[in-house]
């Protein structure tokens, strides 16, 4: 009977993980799969995964600056994302460290209030930051996009560094402050280099959510050569350029950086978490 429970358990088991794998993947397999096939074959029934005639057309148009300013909108979200997830990972570094070690009236207060700005939706966040965004004329300028997305990525990022930091044995900064390092020290030459996997994790999180964002992009950009990629996929429906190969196409395009990101980083966020932390 044990047998036969851990079987069933088992079976079902794979054929939940089965459901979920292919919820997550069947939307990017179709959008890849969209992205090579020729007009004529996109609404075609039943629908084929692989097309029976394979085009590049789509991405030659997408790259086409006559027809979809792709690689002005690409450097402009790269410029956005990089520079907020940069910003936002040094002030999260100092803060959460802060929050971690250091002793001061008020610190539990300020933890806390950090979080509370995630009980109030981006929709209600608009109107104030579009006024502050005004009055310190930055309204139509990449600056405006880094400071707002960096606000909005601060709670989360330093929750996540602050819960990490606490995990690095304080015993080993004792140590280095006992030999001569100061407090800064402490950080730079101890803390961070055991911390790289959550400082990495955090960069990724906040330069997926620069690199994704619309909203606040929608609102703070009005020129047409300062929109990133989500504004220029989103006015990509309402030219005369639009079908649905190319949107898909964009669309591909837009993923990949994240994808590069994440596997050119993924030893770090799968290192050890005490590396380099007892000495030989």
């Amino acid at each position: 009977m044990v047998g036969k429970d851990s079987l069933r358990s088992k079976i079902i088991f794979v054929v939940l993980l089965m459901l979920v794998l292919a919820f997550v993947l069947i939307p990017f397999v179709t959008m890849i799969s969209s992205s090579f096939k020729p007009n004529q074959e996109q609404t075609q029934l039943p629908p084929k995964i692989i097309p029976d005639n394979p085009t590049l057309e789509h991405y030659q148009g997408v790259l086409n600056p006559d027809i979809f300013p792709f690689l002005n909108y690409f450097k402009n979200s790269l410029i956005v994302a990089f520079f907020s997830a940069g910003i936002g990972v040094v002030i999260s570094i100092f803060g959460s460290y802060s929050f971690a070690r250091l002793e001061y009236t008020g610190r539990s207060v300020i933890q806390r209030g950090v979080l509370m700005v995630y009980m109030f939706g981006g929709v209600l966040l608009v109107i104030p930051l579009f006024q502050m965004i005004s009055k310190l004329g930055l309204f139509d300028t990449r600056t405006s996009l880094v400071i707002t997305y960096v606000v909005q990525t601060l709670p989360v990022s330093l929750y996540m560094l602050g819960n990490y930091f606490r995990t690095v044995p304080e015993s080993i900064e004792e140590a280095a402050i006992i030999d001569g390092c100061s407090r800064l020290e402490v950080i730079f030459r101890i803390v961070l280099p055991l911390s790289a996997p959550a400082i990495v994790s955090v960069f990724i999180y906040a330069f997926m959510i620069a690199w994704n964002e619309y909203l606040f992009a929608s609102v703070f950009i009005n020129s047409s050569s300062l929109r990133t990629l989500p504004l220029g996929l989103n006015q990509l429906f309402y030219t005369q350029h639009y079908v649905w190969g190319r949107m898909m196409a964009a669309s591909v395009l837009t993923a990949i950086p994240v994808i590069i990101l994440f596997l050119s980083v993924e030893r770090f966020i799968t290192g050890g978490l005490t590396f380099g932390g007892v000495k030989e």
